[in-house]
């Protein structure tokens, strides 16, 4: 990946549509879903950790593909 160049700029030419949005962070929600993910209502699928030393091997395993769930950076 380039600056400034995402999939969609060549989506069309692959007959995909691409759609995006942005979050902003609302305290109430992140509250709540914390609570939620506390008491295992909501739970997160991790597919690997990676010490945050190695974050080139986290970003070259996400663009290996194929992964199942996040790749979380740990910070010791």
């Amino acid at each position: 990946m380039y600056p400034g160049f995402s999939d969609a700029d060549t989506a069309p030419e692959l007959g995909v549509t691409v759609s995006m949005t942005q979050v902003r962070s609302n305290g109430a929600q992140l509250q709540e879903l914390g609570r939620l993910l506390d008491d295992g209502t909501v739970r997160v699928a991790i597919d690997s950790t990676v010490p945050l030393r190695d974050a080139r091997v986290a970003h070259e395993r996400a663009e290996q593909g194929h992964i199942q769930g996040k790749i979380v950076l740990t910070v010791a």
